[in-house]
């Protein structure tokens, strides 16, 4: 037994040299990107901080170039940094890089249906289906501003209820936000006080969380420790409980369904589902766990991106006061005391300026979705087989310094000509770009328009008494999202 037990381990010992030498031809015959060296098991993963992988990154390309490979655990990486090399590969290569990975916190949750963890044929469907239903029910036209201005009105009269005290922005900020999108899905809102939006706001907010934590980066990579932990066992409990929300909405729209009187997202979806099965469509992509998918990603993209940038927005006007007023002076000069509409951005360079610069400096998606390659191809050089792992690194877009004068300062004037007229900046791709650029992004934009300038046309934000501006901290959370640190403001009458 001695000897076999001896004979087997010289015969893995030969496979593994033997792989190993296989591998490095394979890697010697491509020219294949650079990357920091790895060690079995954890890659490149006690090289990374687990809080903040972007930044770890980022200084990773200031060593190996704009394209490198990592390794986080037995999962490749390929990851793209810069303004030019991100470009060159979602916009000039878009169909090539517009496939998703199979990211196994996604998987466990959606199953790859929906849209944000969807690839293929079922992604392009779904996407097709959801950018027409969108605009169907207003996105991008006045519509859904109607919508918009009406929210603003509850948002501001909430926020009069304070009285000039300090209070959280975060929850009554999400709720407005939330009922957006919750109108285009379910043709309703819901009161800020509603028990039951309050709950969905907070699991969504928290699954969002952890999403990006290290826990779940640690989960990505060794899925089989999913049972050890408790972030991973969190999410899939709030995932159950929204599943199980949005199963119990459809059902109460599909007893009075009517093809000729679609009132919403889901019902048009509903409709398009019983046209499909009346077909008799094999494999077909309107079922239920599709339906499930879309909604979950929309409420949670439609919630907490431009929710966040608006906490944003807030704590930066505290910040720079002198922003916060030359902003309110356009909005006196250009708008005066009607209600702001999407017509007046032309007309307010400034407030523009400021708005896009809030999206820049806050980087709210900052390490972007994960993307996959549909087929071999080059990029700056480098071949990248098809299949791979890559990370379009937003957070190194808004941050290049071959394309921002301050890249690491607020400084509205980087969409600022001499003459101050608005200047649009290519590098600007807070909602990525391509293929798998933000379904929402008309939506947000028009809504962080109305929004801020009502709120700035209404308020005055200011720390609470005792606090300075230059208390206020402006170092984010770093989760999936990039969240300001929690602080309380003071809504002042104007």
């Amino acid at each position: 037994m001695d000897w076999i037990g001896a004979i087997l381990t010289l015969l893995l010992f030969i496979f593994a040299i033997m792989f190993l030498l296989k591998k490095n031809r394979n890697n010697s015959s491509h020219n294949l990107p650079p990357g920091p060296r790895t060690i079995p098991i954890l890659g490149n993963l006690h090289m990374m901080d687990l809080k903040r992988p972007h930044q770890t990154m980022i200084e990773w390309s200031k060593v190996y170039g704009p394209i490198f490979r990592i390794k986080l655990g037995f999962q490749e990486m390929v990851v793209l940094t810069g303004y030019e090399t991100v470009k060159e590969a979602l916009v000039n290569q878009a169909d090539t890089f517009a496939d998703r990975p199979i990211i196994p916190i996604f998987e466990d949750a959606v199953k790859g249906y929906g849209l944000a963890s969807a690839s293929g044929e079922n992604w392009k469907m779904m996407r097709r289906f959801t950018l027409t239903t969108l605009r169907d029910y207003g996105m991008g036209k006045r519509t859904i501003e109607d919508k918009i201005t009406e929210e603003c009105s509850f948002l501001t009269k909430t926020m009069e209820t304070y009285a000039g005290k300090p209070f959280d922005v975060t929850t009554i900020l999400s709720a407005a936000v939330s009922n957006i999108i919750v109108c285009i899905l379910l043709g309703k809102r819901y009161e800020y006080e509603d028990a039951t939006f309050l709950r969905l706001l907070k699991i969504t907010k928290e699954t969002v969380q952890l999403s990006g934590s290290a826990s779940v980066m640690l989960y990505n990579s060794f899925p089989k420790l999913g049972f050890l932990l408790g972030p991973y066992k969190k999410i899939m409990k709030n995932e159950k409980e929204l599943h199980e929300f949005i199963k119990t909405t459809f059902i109460k729209y599909l007893q009075d369904l009517d093809e000729n009187d679609q009132r919403n997202f889901i019902e048009s979806f509903l409709v398009r589902q019983k046209q499909e099965n009346m077909k008799m469509t094999h494999g077909g992509y309107f079922h239920n766990e599709n339906l499930i998918g879309l909604v979950d990603d929309l409420f949670a993209a439609g919630t907490d991106t431009t929710a966040n940038t608006l906490r944003w927005a807030i704590l930066l006007m505290m910040k720079y006061p002198e922003i916060q007023r030359k902003v309110q002076e356009e909005i006196a000069k250009e708008i005066g005391d009607i209600q702001p509409r999407t017509d007046h951005r032309a007309k307010m360079p400034y407030t523009d300026a400021v708005i896009h610069e809030i999206q820049r400096f806050a980087d709210i998606v900052p390490s972007n979705l994960p993307h996959s390659t549909s087929m071999d191809t080059t990029l700056k050089g480098f071949f990248i087989p098809k299949g791979s792992y890559v990370i379009p690194l937003l957070s190194s877009v808004l941050h290049d310094e071959s394309q921002w004068e301050k890249p690491y300062k607020f400084y509205p004037e980087h969409f600022l000509d001499s003459e101050g007229k608005f200047v649009k900046r290519d590098a600007f791709m807070p909602f990525s770009a391509g293929r798998r650029i933000c379904a929402g992004e008309t939506l947000a934009k028009m809504e962080l328009f109305l929004f801020f300038t009502n709120l700035l046309q209404r308020f005055t934000f200011q720390p609470p008494s005792g606090t300075s501006k230059d208390d206020l901290d402006l170092t984010p959370i770093v989760g999936f999202t990039s969240t300001p640190m929690p602080y309380k403001t003071c809504a002042v009458l104007r």
